[in-house]
């Protein structure tokens, strides 16, 4: 049998003067990121494991950036798409922790003092989601003090509405009410507020006559599900391949990571099940 020819078929098969697969997605300087600090097997895992996880929040964040400014302008349609992305994209980070439980506890220990004192506790990017999202701890901006850039990043996402504030701009809008000062905080963890409860409450007791609002609520609620799935893999995965030793960033490890549970993104929306 002939082996197949593409070019006979008419692909182009010379790249020295037009730009390459290689050359659009930057392939040389991704694929050559990957530096071990030690001779393990199982530390290209890790690098690659948490990497690739930045790659995914690095979307993330771009879908998320834009929904919020649609969310504003009310295009309903396009934020519906963005927020149904990012869910996905969560499910893809969920996915990735399957992959690195193949690594078992001895596995690790050849190379964790290595790592140092980084830690994916250090993560700004996975800040910055919590920040859109409204979860904004403040405290967790101080490790950030030796790299200007990104604490000033951080510093800007403080500065401006969350998705779920804008959220509800559009739910106080259409339903023509008003809510407290405190359920718009900037600076810190959004907290359920009754009056957003019983707004969102007369949302979901006649879907039809307030649809948009009906999908973005449940838009929003497929989010934090799988971002709860997310930490939950992570506690479990944590738990696996270090028990319960501390971070190597200096955390409590298995603890810290099960109080991060307790964590609610958009409380008014999970609360309200409760009285309908």
């Amino acid at each position: 049998m002939t082996a197949y020819d593409p070019s006979a078929d008419g692909a182009q098969m010379s790249f020295a003067k037009d730009m390459s697969y290689i050359d659009y997605l930057a392939l040389d300087p991704i694929l050559g990121a990957q530096h071990r600090k030690s001779d393990a097997h199982d530390e290209m895992l890790f690098i690659i494991q948490h990497q690739t996880s930045e790659l995914w929040m690095r979307l993330a964040l771009h879908e998320l950036a834009i929904a919020r400014e649609e969310l504003a302008d009310g295009n309903f349609p396009a934020v519906f798409k963005m927020l149904a992305r990012v869910a996905r994209i969560f499910e893809q980070l969920n996915s990735a922790w399957d992959v690195l439980r193949t690594m078992t506890p001895s596995e690790y220990t050849a190379f964790r003092d290595d790592l140092g004192k980084s830690s994916g506790f250090q993560s700004h990017q996975y800040r910055l989601i919590e920040f859109i999202f409204g979860n904004r701890n403040t405290s967790m901006m101080k490790m950030h003090a030796h790299r200007p850039e990104l604490h000033h990043m951080l510093t800007q996402e403080i500065g401006r509405k969350s998705m779920y504030h804008v959220a509800l701009d559009q739910l106080a809008g259409h339903l023509g009410v008003n809510f407290e000062p405190t359920a718009y905080r900037l600076d810190q963890p959004h907290e359920a507020h009754q009056s957003v409860m019983d707004a969102w409450t007369v949302v979901y007791e006649d879907p039809g006559k307030h649809w948009p609002l009906y999908e973005l609520a449940e838009k929003l609620v497929d989010i934090e599900d799988y971002f709860r799935r997310w930490r939950f893999n992570h506690v479990t995965t944590v738990e696996r391949i270090i028990g319960f030793k501390r971070g190597t960033g200096g955390t409590s490890g298995v603890k810290y990571l099960r109080k991060m549970l307790e964590v609610e993104l958009f409380p008014e929306l999970w609360h309200l099940r409760g009285q309908l």
